[in-house]
C-alpha cells in the first residue's frame, strides 16, 4: 500500500512564494514520473508541472519561470517551489506519481492542499 500526503499549502499574498511537498510511503521500488495538478472552483484539473525519473520536466506556460518542480529520491519526495504568486494561481493543489511495486506500475494521487493567494 503507498501513501501520498502532501503539505504546504495556504495563504499568501501576490508575490510570495510557497513550497508545497509530497512524500511518498509504503512498499514500493521506485518513483517514475511525478507532477502537480491544480484545480480551481469551477475549473478543470490541470497539469502545473511534471519531472521524469530522467529529470526532465514540463511546465504549464502560465507557471513557467515562477514555478520549480523537484525530488528527492532518497526521501520519496516531490516539490514545488512556487514563487511570485498570482490571484490566478489560487487552486487545490495536487500531487500525482507513477510508482512501480510488486504489481508493476500504478498511479496515485495526493489528497490535495490549498493554496489561496490573496491580498
Amino acid at each position: 500500500q503507498v501513501q501520498l500526503v502532501e503539505s504546504g499549502g495556504g495563504l499568501v499574498q501576490p508575490g510570495g512564494s510557497l513550497r508545497l511537498s509530497c512524500a511518498a510511503s509504503g512498499s514500493f521500488f521506485s518513483i517514475n514520473v511525478v507532477a502537480w495538478y491544480r484545480q480551481a472552483p469551477g475549473k478543470q484539473r490541470e497539469l502545473v508541472a511534471a519531472m521524469t525519473s530522467g529529470g526532465s520536466t514540463n511546465y504549464a506556460d502560465s507557471v513557467k519561470g515562477r514555478f520549480t518542480i523537484s525530488r528527492d529520491n532518497a526521501k520519496n519526495t516531490v516539490y514545488l517551489q512556487m514563487n511570485s504568486l498570482k490571484p490566478d494561481d489560487t487552486a487545490v493543489y495536487y500531487c500525482h506519481v507513477n510508482i512501480f511495486g510488486v504489481g508493476g506500475s500504478r498511479d496515485y494521487w495526493g489528497q490535495g492542499t490549498q493554496v489561496t493567494v490573496s491580498s
